[in-house]
């Protein structure tokens, strides 16, 4: 008896060594890391949720989020339909949630009505193990009535957020705006205003859009945990969008503009992990304010507008999820 209780320590004592030997390679698991990002609903006929400031999700791409005053819960901004993120990833007009990959170094149809025509210019880098790019929005060119609008990411290998990489010009003059939150320009009904003092702008065209736009980088943690491959020489830094239209017609086109389109169904496999729209030739353009990809639709005549298909549209995520929840 007492021979069998010093093997059964002996066993328990080698037992534990060999845990602490797979602790020791294997740490725990790292905590998220909390979001010092905040933000407050803003309507005040809500008055029970009205300015109450709440903290972003830890999850929200570039910590960003907004506030559902209905529910009085913030949501990421990259959850709420006309959003463009990461390694694209959007929210279409109907609310459903798909990805676009394109083509690193082209230009993308986003949106073509009459009078309202984005492009995206792709930036990324090839996956050995894969049959496509890992891509980002690195610039977008907005072609509105006579002007040109022009947002874009500046390339960079360190990244500093205190630093401001984003760059604006309207018809080829660039926009400089003090780096202060709430710094604003106008002109003609259009206005840009920074929404913090670096690396963050919302653009408006009176009756037409409206774009919010950040300067995010690839972080070394989503490089390794995606296998993104980045380097030193360049963080990837590249804009998260989102999208608001006022005027769209039944006709309207693009990767993200043709889920605003009253009869539209969407054709991506939503039992997929990752739903893919395909569609990369159609949507092709030679440059970032050329409207030649074979769905325009500017400068043509204008049908009925859809703007007001989706105006009632109220929209929550459960954060976890790959998409959101849309209803009228």
């Amino acid at each position: 008896m007492a021979g069998a209780m010093v093997r059964l320590s002996a066993y328990a004592l080698l037992l534990s060594t060999m845990v602490l030997a797979v602790m020791a390679k294997q740490p725990y698991p790292k905590h998220p890391v909390p979001n010092n990002k905040k933000s407050k609903c803003k309507v005040e006929k809500y008055d029970k949720c009205f300015n109450s400031e709440h903290v972003c999700p830890y999850n929200c791409p570039g910590g960003d989020c907004v506030v559902d005053c209905v529910s009085c819960k913030p949501i990421c901004k990259c959850d709420l339909p006309g959003a463009v993120c990461q390694d694209p990833r959007f929210i279409g007009g109907d609310g459903i949630t798909f990805y676009f990959h394109g083509k690193k170094d082209h230009d993308f149809c986003l949106v073509s009505d009459s009078n309202l025509h984005i492009n995206a210019r792709f930036i990324g880098r090839r996956n050995q193990n894969m049959m496509r790019d890992f891509t980002w929005v690195q610039s977008i060119g907005a072609n509105f009535d006579t002007h040109k609008l022009y947002i874009g990411a500046l390339k960079t290998s360190t990244w500093d957020d205190s630093v401001d990489r984003l760059a604006v010009t309207i018809d080829g003059e660039p926009i400089e705006l003090p780096l202060s939150a709430g710094a604003k320009w106008e002109s003609n009904g259009v206005s840009i205003t920074r929404s913090r003092n670096t690396n963050s702008i919302t653009v408006e065209v009176e009756g037409n859009f409206k774009i919010t736009a950040n300067v995010v980088p690839i972080t070394e943690e989503e490089s390794r945990i995606h296998n993104y491959g980045i380097t030193q020489e360049d963080c990837f830094a590249h804009l998260e969008l989102g999208f608001k239209f006022y005027s769209l017609s039944n006709a309207v086109n693009g990767v993200l503009g043709q889920t605003y389109g009253k009869d539209y169904t969407s054709k991506v496999n939503m039992s997929a992990v990752m739903p893919v729209m395909g569609g990369t030739r159609k949507f092709l353009n030679s440059a970032l304010f050329s409207t030649d990809c074979s769905v325009s639709r500017f400068g043509l005549e204008a049908p009925v507008t859809a703007g007001s298909e989706f105006a009632g549209l109220e929209c929550g995520s459960s954060m976890e999820g790959r998409g959101i929840v849309c209803k009228k």
